[in-house]
């Protein structure tokens, strides 16, 4: 039986050349057995976690009722969880940092994630370009301490929306996905 993947992708722009890349690592997770759902963020309201910490008795945002209380409770659920985001200066879209704060109520939660992976793009091209993205996210799995990031990928040299379509990275995102 495969595993449970949850792909999000949390570019502001729903075809960017991060939910591309998205797509290709769902295809390789799903041509490898695997129960996939990608879930691009475009468009989705997702209010900023205040800290107030009443999450962590119910279990979800007592002040948000938006689309990231569904999202993280798939995240809570899911064995594999791939974000993609765009870079921007030098980091993480704020759309993936906004949920990745929305998490609070998982803190105490009996989470099944355990692999993580980072899908990014940006129109710089140095290999370091993602190093901040990459270093938060290893900052929240800090906290989600039974998870680890198991991948990475960068595409550099994309500006407009598809101009990704042909770069290496694509393929080395599907077999990524279906090494799982």
């Amino acid at each position: 039986m495969g595993k449970k993947v949850l792909i999000i992708g949390t570019s502001p722009r729903i075809h960017g050349n991060t939910n591309i890349l998205a797509q290709a690592f769902e295809g390789g997770a799903k041509e490898a057995g695997n129960d996939v759902e990608f879930i691009p963020l475009a468009g989705k309201k997702i209010g900023f976690c205040v800290g107030c910490w009443g999450c962590l008795k119910t279990k979800s945002c007592v002040v948000n009722h938006d689309a990231a209380e569904e999202v993280v409770q798939k995240m809570k659920n899911a064995d594999v969880i791939a974000f993609a985001t765009p870079i921007y200066y030098y980091e993480m879209s704020g759309q993936m940092k906004t949920l990745l704060d929305r998490t609070n109520c998982l803190y105490t939660a009996d989470y099944k994630f355990r692999d993580i992976y980072l899908l990014t793009a940006a129109e710089a091209t140095n290999p370091d370009t993602p190093e901040h993205a990459i270093g938060g996210l290893k900052g929240w799995l800090k906290v989600f301490n039974k998870a680890s990031l198991k991948g990475t990928i960068f595409a550099g040299g994309t500006t407009k929306d598809g101009t990704i379509k042909g770069h290496p990275e694509i393929e080395q995102a599907r077999k990524m996905g279906s090494g799982l």
